[in-house]
């Protein structure tokens, strides 16, 4: 019995693929607080919902301009 297991959150590099954004334009996003993180220990992690929250304001910026 095959299941999928879906991440419950991503790391940067995972968001950077995700995203098609470099390493460390993913890290710049999230020192400036653009891309909502929390830290485990040592590890940044991304929760996928914040990762759909970013491109929702990105698309939401975009159609206000």
């Amino acid at each position: 019995m095959s299941r999928d297991l879906t991440p419950r959150w991503y790391s940067p590099a995972e968001v950077a693929v995700l995203l098609g954004f470099g390493l460390s334009k993913v890290k710049m996003k999230i020192a400036t607080g653009e891309l909502r993180s929390i830290k485990d220990g040592k590890y940044r992690r991304i929760l996928p919902e914040w990762v759909d929250d970013y491109v929702r304001d990105q698309v939401a910026r975009q159609e206000a301009a």
